[in-house]
């Protein structure tokens, strides 16, 4: 390709990624309106893989997640994830944290809304919440980290860990906020918990990470960085069909049939959520005396979820109960306005200027 072409290629990368909230919110709205593509692409299966005592459907939308991991772990230098080894500290209570708080939120949530007038609404908010907080930290966490001239050993390492362990650190999210939902819901988590969340984690997050990781590793760097730009707008059209398909099953009810307080509900816990979540990374970063740069890495690394994997787990685990990805929906939002706004806060700040724009991923 001609350098020409190489600089019209990052041009409408940089436009894509500073458009890129607009353009998710575009995506939704041709989901709510239109969704016949999604559920068609929804449809399309390629059978069932057996592994480790459990199984999980292999459809479309789980290999277009495969496809989003295997991206992002083209993008990991191991390189740069060395230096941990000498204060892994951090990482391993950011780790911890990024298991905690959200269910400690998630506790907070169910305690103080219990006067909401429908059972059936609080129970779907607390179970899509659930589902963001079980997930591993969004790869694009990372790119948010960097513009704000964060540590980006640190940020790899806390989306690369989060990744590898989510078969064992999703089912104990779910096993505890089982523990605060009630009836069918409590009953539908402890079982996706104990059935239907270590085979698909594995085949469609872990395995696809980890041959990414080999992928560079055979390519080379210099190959594998002449190749991104090309990779991000394939991973940043993989997303938009792979969110457009999952909202696909929820948003055309929610706009034919309008519920104004459940979706403000929905809106204002999500942000709790987010902004909780960004907060407990920076007060983290405090008490344990970073530089700004390992505030911000915990900062995003807490308040950004992969919500892709999240939206497709929760597609077939929970689709008699389309409700449940509202909440998920409406946080893959929020976490990017949140992220943004933190990131514009960063950049007025002494010392701390953005470099470029951040691939939403997650």
């Amino acid at each position: 390709m001609s350098m020409h072409g190489d600089r019209r290629l990052v041009t409408a990368l940089h436009w894509f990624h500073k458009h890129f909230l607009w353009i998710l919110i575009a995506t939704y709205a041709v989901a709510a309106y239109a969704p016949a593509a999604g559920l068609m692409i929804r449809s399309v299966s390629f059978g069932t893989i057996h592994l480790f005592g459990g199984s999980t459907h292999l459809t479309l939308p789980a290999v277009m997640l495969g496809l989003l991991l295997l991206n992002a772990g083209l993008g990991v230098r191991t390189s740069e994830l060395k230096r941990l080894l000498t204060n892994p500290g951090p990482l391993v209570f950011g780790l911890a944290a990024n298991l905690l708080v959200p269910i400690l939120f998630i506790a907070l949530v169910s305690l103080s809304m219990d006067f909401w007038h429908n059972a059936d609404e609080l129970q779907s908010i607390l179970v899509g919440l659930a589902l963001v907080a079980s997930m591993p930290i969004a790869g694009s966490s990372s790119a948010w980290a960097q513009n704000a001239d964060g540590d980006l050993a640190l940020s790899l390492g806390l989306v690369l860990i989060s990744t590898l362990v989510s078969p064992l650190t999703t089912p104990l999210s779910l096993h505890a906020a089982g523990l605060m939902t009630q009836g069918d819901y409590a009953t539908s988590l402890h079982q996706l918990a104990t059935h239907g969340t270590g085979a698909f984690l594995i085949v469609c997050v872990v395995f696809p990470s980890l041959l990414g990781i080999l992928l560079r590793q055979l390519l080379g760097d210099r190959l594998t960085d002449r190749m991104r730009p090309w990779l991000k707008l394939a991973n940043s059209a993989n997303l938009l069909v792979l969110c457009y398909s999952n909202a696909a099953i929820s948003l055309p009810q929610a706009v034919a049939q309008p519920d104004l307080d459940f979706l403000a509900a929905i809106l204002a816990i999500t942000g709790g959520l987010c902004m909780f979540a960004f907060g407990s990374g920076w007060g983290l970063g405090h008490l344990l005396r970073l530089q700004a740069g390992g505030r911000a890495s915990l900062m995003y690394g807490l308040g950004m979820n992969n919500n892709g994997t999240g939206l497709v787990l929760a597609s077939f685990a929970f689709a008699d109960h389309p409700r449940i990805l509202l909440p998920i929906i409406m946080y893959n939002l929020v976490q990017q306005v949140v992220a943004g706004g933190f990131n514009a806060l960063a950049a007025n700040a002494p010392k701390l200027e953005p470099r470029g724009l951040a691939t939403a991923a997650g």
